[in-house]
């Protein structure tokens, strides 16, 4: 059946869009615990492939007593909580870019959320993970989004691949977090920008979209007052100084036309749910023989714990917002009598703001030295070496990355000096854990089995690629926070090889499964494989870095459907 039949399929499709403030949701709902016949033995009709951006397993032990609604019922499936980005690159791109490829950065080619190219045209050097560089109208500043770097197909494009009918649909506030996730054959993306939900350059909106966008512009047009605070949040209730300003007791009011405090707050991944919700009517997904893969990333954790850290009450009330909000979701799929099978996971971790670590008993915490800077370093190699670059810096990166790279124009020469004085300076900072050079990582192989057992070496080669990759790679030790100076709006990162940004949880969900938790760890590249077996897509040895789990608590093995 072509793409246009299915449309027509869709029964609320182009019917009072212009009406809705947020999707219509049946009463009629069957019972999320209710099994469905057969439903173990008959392919879904849809996989919701859900990521939540910055969602540690730390901060899903903490809070999973409290889930009841969304987060609550996918605990009723099978739940790994020791889920690993298993490389050291702990950003929002290389994370997502692993979620439906299950292969490793080193292999999708998204090594950060952005690289530096010295030789390329532009003035600051650097590249965005989800563009395409070579389009006149893209900047550093408005990138012109693209897959264009993803260098492995996701789930999605597998699916089409296979038949073309299957539909490959993805929504989120980041428009990387589309990308990386729907690839190369996305029927629909969506992400927000500016006022609202937009998509790639040559696409126009469709009358979700629309639709959706004149929603939220109602909203933010009306603001509103704090969101509530649950009562299990008093513990973290509490104001924390950070010399200027402080954290710990926001509560997200919307002042009335504010959409840059709209997308930064748990209303963004509302609205995030109100738009997939649209796409699923507009598009008929879930609807014939076909299985169709829907792709929601909620961007809001990840806006809350760099703003405000993890452990004051604006996470609290994030955790709150986000059970409600994926309940909302999937209480609307039940209301629509889909079948379909949802895995959870997240892109990285993150850990909280230095000053409260320190309080609570982690005395090393510390934001980075600012001699680990770009900048710092480039000024001291030349210093060591005389060696400076003919235009602009002698080095780029460093940071928060842990990429660097050496100006263009240098001789073989000059590059084995500097790349010999900055291994140095860096070797005898205190704050650092590890220093490669790119050769060294060119040998290193990635290992299988256990990742929480991995070298450093081999956590920083599985986000290792040479076309994108820095020729010297620094890791700060354990508890240094990427950023020098804390400042509204970003007080707390991740980016580290360390197990509070690697380590998120992952939840598989379908009526009728029994439940079932296995602590040992996994990684979210077993994702991928793992919904292959259950809608019996089948690939040849070597396409995925992962491996299938079997998520059938009985004596059954899902892995082999």
């Amino acid at each position: 059946m072509s793409f246009t039949s299915r449309l027509r399929l869709a029964p609320l499709v182009l019917a009072g869009f212009a009406a809705l403030s947020s999707p219509a949701f049946a009463e009629d709902a069957p019972s999320p615990q209710a099994p469905a016949a057969a439903a173990a033995q008959e392919k879904p009709k849809m996989i919701l492939a859900i990521s939540v951006d910055q969602f540690s397993a730390d901060l899903f032990a903490q809070y999973r007593e409290h889930y009841s609604h969304g987060l609550g019922r996918l605990l009723t499936g099978a739940v790994f909580p020791s889920g690993f980005q298993s490389h050291a690159a702990t950003e929002t791109c290389p994370g997502h870019s692993t979620l439906l490829t299950g292969v490793h950065p080193a292999r999708t080619g998204i090594i950060a959320n952005n690289w530096y190219v010295p030789g390329i045209g532009r003035e600051d050097k650097q590249v965005y993970c989800a563009e395409d560089e070579s389009n006149p109208q893209s900047t550093s500043d408005d990138p012109v989004v693209s897959p264009d770097h993803l260098k492995a197909p996701t789930l999605g494009d597998l699916m089409k691949q296979r038949n073309p009918a299957a539909l490959n649909v993805a929504v989120s506030a980041k428009d990387r977090a589309v990308v990386m996730m729907s690839g190369h054959t996305a029927d629909a993306a969506y992400w927000f920008k500016g006022k609202g939900f937009t998509s790639y350059a040559d696409r126009k909106l469709s009358p979700a979209a629309q639709a959706e966008n004149a929603a939220l512009a109602q909203t933010v047009s009306a603001g509103s007052g704090d969101l509530p605070v649950p009562g299990w949040c008093g513990a973290v209730d509490r104001a924390m100084s950070l010399g200027t300003f402080s954290i710990g007791t926001y509560r997200f009011p919307l002042k009335a036309g504010d959409f840059k405090g709209f997308s930064v707050s748990p209303r963004m991944d509302a609205a995030t749910t109100d738009m997939a919700v649209r796409l699923v009517d507009e598009m008929g997904l879930g609807k014939d023989d076909v299985t169709d893969v829907l792709s929601v990333s909620y961007s809001a954790t990840d806006k809350v714990g760099h703003a405000f850290g993890t452990e004051g009450v604006e996470m609290c009330i994030q955790m709150a917002q986000l059970d409600q909000t994926i309940g909302t979701l999937l209480d609307a799929l039940d209301a629509r009598g889909i079948d379909y099978l949802v895995v959870l996971s997240a892109d990285h971790g993150g850990i909280d703001a230095p000053e409260r670590l320190r309080e609570q008993g982690v005395p090393d915490a510390a934001r980075l030295d600012p001699s680990l800077t770009g900048q710092a370093l480039a000024q001291a190699v030349s210093q060591d070496t005389g060696i400076t670059a003919k235009s602009g810096p002698l080095l780029y990166g460093a940071g928060s990355s842990g990429d660097i790279w050496l100006a263009d124009g240098l001789s073989a020469r000059e590059r084995r000096k500097v790349i010999a004085a900055l291994v140095a300076r860096l070797k005898a900072n205190p704050q650092i854990a590890a220093v490669f050079t790119a050769d060294e990582l060119k040998a290193a192989k990635i290992p299988s089995g256990n990742p929480q057992d991995w070298t450093m070496i081999e956590r920083v080669a599985a986000s290792y690629n040479p076309a994108h990759s820095g020729e010297v790679l620094m890791m700060t030790k354990r508890g240094v926070v990427p950023g020098t100076e804390p400042h509204p709006g970003y007080t707390a990162t991740h980016g580290s090889p360390w197990d509070y940004d690697r380590r998120v949880p992952m939840l598989f969900w379908r009526r009728g499964m029994v439940t079932m938790e296995q602590p040992q760890p996994v990684e979210t590249v077993d994702i991928a494989p793992t919904l292959a077996a259950q809608i019996g897509l089948v690939e040849p040895a070597g396409t995925w870095d992962g491996r299938c789990l079997d998520i059938d608590a009985s004596e059954a093995d899902s892995c082999s459907r």
